[in-house]
C-alpha cells in the first residue's frame, strides 16, 4: 500500500462481506472456499501511467488506490488513476497511508476525505482504506505509540471518517503488526471490513477478534495486462454484486 521504496506493504482486509445493514455492511463468509472471490488490485504512483481499460478487460473488477499519506502528501497519479479506473467500469476505492506519530487521526482523516477519499453511491466507489501498517519511516515499528495511544488514534481517524463520509472505512493491516501495535484490539470489526495483508496461497490466522476477512491482499508481485511492473494482487470475499452492495452501503 504504503509503497515507499523501502520495505512498506500495504492494505487491509479481513473479513466482511456485505450485508443489508449500514452498520455492518458486511455478509460473514468462511473464506474463498465458501464464496465467489473476486479479483482486484491496488495501485499507487509506483505503477506509472495505468492503461485502466486493459486491467478491466483482463478481469480485473475493484482497485484501491493511494490518495494521501500522513497530513501533507497526495499521491500525483491518484486523480487520474481514479477517473480513468470508475471510466474503464473498475469499482474503485481511495486508501490513505497512516502516519499516526505526526497527527492526530481526526487531522488525517480530514486530509483523505477533502483530497479524494469522500465517497458516493454512484455503484463503483467503495469507502476509503486506512492502510495501517509497520513504520517506514524513523520512529519506531508502531510509530512510537502504546497500544493505547494507537487505539485512540485509530478511532480518532475512524470516527473521523465516518462524520465525514457516512461510511465505515476498510482497514488494511497484517495480523502481526495489528495485534502488536493495538494490542490485540476487536472493537473495529464490528463495522469495518478488514483488508488482510499475507502474501501467501492461504489467508492464515486473521488480525484479533476479526471474524472473516473482506479483502485479501496476497501477493505483491502480481501481473496484469495494462500495468507495467509489478502491482498487488487482492480477492473480494465475495462477487461483484456483493461488492457493488458494498459500494452502495445498501
Amino acid at each position: 500500500m504504503a509503497r515507499t521504496r523501502l520495505s512498506v506493504r500495504r492494505l487491509l482486509a479481513a473479513g466482511l462481506t456485505v450485508a443489508a445493514t449500514a452498520a455492518a455492511a458486511l455478509v460473514a463468509t468462511a473464506g474463498p472456499a465458501a464464496a465467489a472471490t473476486t479479483p482486484g488490485i491496488d495501485v499507487s504512483r509506483y505503477q506509472g501511467t495505468i492503461n485502466w481499460t486493459s486491467v478491466r478487460n483482463a478481469g480485473i473488477q475493484f482497485a484501491f488506490i493511494k490518495a494521501t499519506e500522513g497530513t501533507s502528501y497526495k499521491d500525483p497519479n491518484f486523480n487520474a488513476n481514479y477517473v480513468n479506473a470508475y471510466n474503464a467500469g473498475v469499482i474503485r476505492g481511495a486508501y490513505h497511508f497512516a502516519r499516526p506519530n505526526i497527527s492526530s487521526g481526526a487531522i488525517q482523516a480530514n486530509y483523505l476525505a477533502s483530497n479524494g477519499g469522500a465517497w458516493s453511491a454512484d455503484s463503483r466507489t467503495l469507502p476509503a482504506a486506512l492502510d495501517l501498517e509497520g513504520n517506514p519511516y524513523a520512529g519506531g515499528y508502531c510509530y512510537g505509540l502504546t497500544t493505547t495511544g494507537m487505539r485512540n488514534w485509530v478511532q480518532d481517524f475512524l470516527s473521523t471518517y465516518r462524520s465525514r463520509t457516512g461510511r465505515y472505512a476498510v482497514i488494511y493491516t497484517t495480523t502481526s503488526w495489528w495485534n502488536q501495535c493495538t494490542g490485540s484490539w476487536t472493537a473495529p470489526w464490528a463495522n469495518h471490513p478488514l483488508w488482510v495483508a499475507r502474501w501467501s496461497s492461504t489467508v492464515g490466522t486473521l488480525p484479533a477478534g476479526a471474524p472473516f476477512w473482506s479483502f485479501w491482499q496476497y501477493t505483491s508481485s502480481g501481473s496484469v495486462s495494462g500495468i507495467s511492473g509489478n502491482v498487488d494482487r487482492n480477492y473480494w470475499n465475495g462477487d461483484r454484486t456483493r461488492l457493488i452492495a458494498l459500494a452502495n452501503n445498501t
